[in-house]
């Protein structure tokens, strides 16, 4: 139902011209308001337009952080709302909200960036809903009598970090009686549209996490350096005592070259805060309140005295999900991996799901989330998370008269530093997360309603290939990302990748369209469902008409082309999906079991190697040590996944390539297939209504387990070895039936509840 809004939108429309560089100022915005009665329930519903922090009496609202968040502000804008009877009292209160510019109206994008992207001005709207307990009920809203004043922020951007003066400090500027005699009144901004406004649909951000620094360094300079163990995103909660007007500068960066800070892969983001001490003789604590940053080292510079490592603690900041997914095993580095790809999904799922979080970029890049949502989905319960972005998504689609989903969404104009032509350009594995991260939300959590409402996106983007591709079925020419830094590609090329982007393209034409015409099925739209099924079809037949040379074998020989060939049954016939397969283990044990995949041939190398009987290779390839490798990054120190496979090369330098991320997941997809063939946990019905538990032990691993909340309950899976025995431990959730595909046996149906299996298991094997 929606919201009528009685408030309107207040704004500091400041005289002041806002600065040409640089981020700018937050405000203060206060009033004051008489509860006429003693007062039985109060319902706050607020927004802004920029990012807010409210005080009632004093008092923070809430815990979110960075709210409203971010969403495609034009289409949807989002509001919270908060039960705040307890801090209402009756007679005299007053409120009050710190104002940032935030997504709204700061930098954002690469090269340089862009402001005010959806508009000049930021503003406050909020609506306080009485009810007194006589019964009667009241609406105290934004509008006239508002006041605004700058306060001690004086630069918030969200690369740029924050510079905070607590000397400008308004102490009890949200408690009633303050003097604003100052402060100058508000403007009211007209023509915002509130239809365009919803009721928060997903979790928000909220500090998760605290971590201190395990080591203070001094850098070959003299600087001093902070080293939290780990590569985190959030930013520093600092207490300090020291005489006012000294300024403490916090620079952050992810990794150390020669000792010193690194910032060269934070490109044009800054990542520095300033705090000025307000002179405080019992000391002072501050955090920043409106930036993030992605992080291991601080460089701390002004410290009055010796600066104690107690004082300085790592604020976590992401998404507050649900944890529903976990696995271990005997391997060590294996685990150090998984913990690394949890990480980088947390540190990537602030508000909506970013390639990174630490340069100028952090935009929802469509082709990272539809690589990495299987395993996001069983890591965290992200049906809520992805199903509002996916929202955001087809809005930005439905901008497009040709129907084409945007490469990042909420969508921005960019100064892009890759020949991107100019309009939106379709992109295969990109736009394609219009189909598939629906898809996934319909197979982990059973969710028609996700497919329903995503429908008409799914189909727009079908349709719009399949009229670029005309009759021949083919598409890919011109630039695409394609298979986006395959390790073959140089420092300065990410796109040059050993696999065409037409077959990339077309392969990704032939998978959308099955899984439209499988939608249309669920949905009962049987005419749409027999259409795409013969599109499927035909485009499956151009594919192998151009790609396919006879018997198995591709005309380009790629690690890349044979895995979507597999996983995306493009070949049918069992004996040339068995040549494919060898050709596949062939490729990979000719590159000395080293990774040959970018962006979208790594999530499905191992399960093509797998369903194709070559579990000993993926083994192999998952379990390498040298570059290009996953466990590489981790014997390299990696505490979250990069976005090269040499982000850092064997030397300790830093890759010298533009984009040199230290923490992106989509490399990190691996996991899904660790979920279910290592420790041999799967979806086999859509929600997990039915379970497929079929491990395949191997790479010298002696167990593996891996744990699952389910729509219905805990679900368990784990294995271990003794000698030439396989113990297999299972729990089954209630309602629940499992098939239990175990090596070297004929797979059989349990129930709900414990079971173990022992069945002999050689020791040659893995």
């Amino acid at each position: 139902m929606h919201h009528h809004w009685t408030a309107r939108v207040i704004s500091p429309r400041s005289p002041d011209p806002a600065p040409a560089e640089g981020a700018r100022p937050a405000v203060l915005l206060r009033n004051e308001f008489t509860a006429r009665a003693a007062v039985r329930s109060a319902r706050l519903l607020v927004t802004a337009l920029g990012v807010y922090e409210l005080e009632l009496n004093g008092t923070v609202v809430g815990d979110h952080v960075l709210a409203p968040g971010w969403t495609s502000y034009r289409h949807r804008h989002r509001y919270q709302s908060f039960d705040v009877t307890a801090l209402v009292r009756e007679g005299r209160n007053a409120w009050g909200a710190h104002l940032a510019d935030g997504w709204y109206r700061g930098l954002l994008g690469f090269n340089g960036g862009t402001r005010d992207i959806y508009g000049e001005h930021t503003g406050l709207l909020a609506e306080l809903h009485l009810g007194y307990v006589d019964g009667s009920t009241e609406i105290i809203a934004t509008g006239d009598g508002w006041r605004w004043s700058p306060g001690p922020v004086l630069a918030a951007g969200l690369y740029e970090g924050e510079e905070y003066d607590a000397r400008q400090e308004r102490a009890g500027f949200s408690e009633p009686g303050h003097d604003d005699s100052a402060w100058r009144p508000v403007g009211i901004l007209e023509g915002f549209d509130t239809a365009v406004l919803f009721p928060a649909d997903s979790p928000p951000v909220r500090r998760t996490e605290h971590v201190a620094p395990v080591a203070v360094t001094t850098s070959p300079t003299g600087r001093t350096i902070l080293d939290f163990g780990q590569n985190l995103v959030g930013r520093l909660r600092i207490r300090v005592r020291g005489d006012a007007g000294r300024t403490i500068t916090l620079r952050h960066a992810e990794v150390l070259q020669d000792g010193e800070l690194c910032t060269r892969p934070l490109r044009h983001a800054t990542a520095t805060d300033r705090y000025v001490l307000r002179g405080d003789p019992a000391g002072e604590e501050w955090e920043p309140r409106f930036t993030f940053h992605g992080f291991r080292y601080a460089e701390v510079e002004g410290w009055p005295g010796g600066l104690d490592p107690a004082d300085v603690t790592a604020v976590v900041l992401h998404s507050d999900l649900s944890r529903t997914g976990w696995f271990a095993s005997s391997d060590d580095a294996l685990n150090r991996l998984h913990e690394n790809v949890v990480r980088g999904m947390r540190g990537n799922f602030v508000d909506i799901p970013t390639d990174c979080p630490q340069r100028d970029e952090r935009l929802g890049w469509t082709g990272d989330v539809q690589v990495f949502a299987p395993t996001a989905a069983f890591l965290y319960d992200v049906r809520g998370f992805l199903r509002s972005w996916l929202r955001d998504l087809a809005a930005d689609q439905g901008d497009d008269e040709r129907g084409v989903p945007p490469v990042f969404s909420p969508d921005i104009p960019v100064i892009t530093p890759v020949p991107i032509p100019a309009g939106n350009p379709p992109m295969a594995g990109w736009c394609d997360a219009a189909v598939i991260v629906p898809w996934v939300l319909y197979e982990r959590y059973g969710d028609t309603e996700a497919l329903r409402a995503q429908y008409p996106s799914m189909r727009a983007w079908v349709d719009a290939v399949d009229r670029l591709a005309g009759p021949d079925r083919g598409w890919g020419e011109g630039f695409q990302f394609g298979d986006w830094l395959d390790p073959t590609a140089p420092a300065d090329d990410p796109g040059r990748a050993m696999t065409s982007s037409a077959l990339v393209a077309t392969a990704y034409f032939a998978r959308s369209s099955l899984l439209l015409a499988r939608t249309a099925q669920i949905l009962d739209e049987k005419d749409d469902a027999a259409r795409y099924h013969a599109l499927a079809d035909a485009v499956r037949d151009a594919f192998l008409a151009r790609f396919h040379v006879g018997g198995g074998q591709l005309a380009e020989e790629t690690q890349t082309a044979y895995a979507l060939a597999l996983c995306f049954h493009l070949l049918q016939d069992d004996a040339e999906r068995a040549e494919a397969g060898r050709r596949l283990a062939d490729l990979v044990a000719g590159r000395g079991h080293r990774i040959g995949t970018g962006f979208l041939g790594t999530p499905l190398v191992c399960d093509a190697l797998t369903d194709t009987g070559h579990v000993d290779t993926a083994y192999r390839l998952l379990m390498q040590r040298s570059c290009p490798s996953w466990l590489y990054q981790v014997d390299m120190g990696a505490t979250t996944v990069w976005e090269r496979w040499d982000s850092m090369l064997p030397d300790g330098s830093v890759n010298p390539g533009e984009m040199t991320s230290f923490n992106h997941y989509a490399l990190g997809a691996v996991a899904d297939w660790i979920h279910r063939t290592v420790a041999g946990l799967a979806p086999a019905e859509p929600g997990y209504r039915r379970l497929l538990i079929r491990p395949r032990p191997g790479g010298g691993l002696t167990w593996a387990r891996a744990e699952h909340d389910t729509p219905y309950g805990r679900a368990e899976a784990g294995w271990r070895r003794e000698g030439s025995t396989l113990h297999v431990d299972l729990l089954v959730p209630p309602h629940v039936t499992a098939l239990v595909d175990l090596p070297g046996t004929e797979p059989v149906e349990i129930g709900p509840g414990r079971h173990s299996f022992l069945i002999p298991f050689p020791a040659t094997t893995g």
